[in-house]
């Protein structure tokens, strides 16, 4: 038995290391935006950076979001794929505790697994917003980070606030890829 945990130890710890998103330890604590206000939240946000995921693989990312019921967010996110196709999935975001709105729970139609994390950690609802999502699995964490804008684009400064914001809670930027907004690449997504 004790092989076996040895065996099982050290492949998760190759697959820490290769992967960009699982990282040893516990997952941070970070503080989320102050009077999250879900209203002025939907809309559509276009994707700018992003923690790298085995889900995300395309470009031009952008997430829609609608109300559906007190507490609960419509979810819609899309790409497009390196093929021309456009990937979508479509799910729900609820707060799962009303005195923290901005900590949600996203889950997707169909995906049968448990919610994520979704947790606004700074918007200004007009042009930017910064999103966490941390899951604890024994010794590692999963880690998910993304940076949102009303526009394909964001200004360096803000980008660099927000950065700011994630290293403060223990998460490091830098391993943050840009997403591809350009206008003519992403037409497919606009038809």
């Amino acid at each position: 038995m004790k092989a076996m945990q040895v065996i099982s130890l050290t492949l998760l710890c190759a697959l820490a290391a290769s992967a960009q998103f699982l990282k040893f330890g516990r997952c941070p604590k970070p503080a989320v935006q102050a009077n999250f206000d879900a209203s002025r939240y939907v809309g559509k946000w276009y994707e700018i950076m992003k923690l790298p995921t085995a889900f995300q693989k395309g470009e031009c990312g952008t997430a829609t979001y609608s109300p559906k019921s007190p507490g609960v967010i419509g979810v819609l996110n899309r790409e497009l794929l390196d093929d021309g196709t456009i990937n979508f999935i479509v799910g729900s975001a609820k707060t799962k505790n009303p005195a923290e709105p901005a900590k949600l729970e996203v889950s997707f139609d169909d995906i049968p697994s448990p919610p994520g994390p979704y947790w606004v950690l700074s918007s200004d609802y007009e042009g930017h917003s910064l999103v966490y999502g941390c899951s604890d699995f024994g010794l590692f964490r999963m880690e998910f980070a993304w940076i949102l804008s009303r526009e394909p684009t964001l200004n360096e400064e803000t980008v660099e606030m927000l950065h700011g914001i994630l290293s403060s809670a223990g998460v490091n930027p830098d391993k943050m890829v840009a997403t591809v907004q350009e206008e003519t690449y992403c037409r497919p997504m606009e038809q």
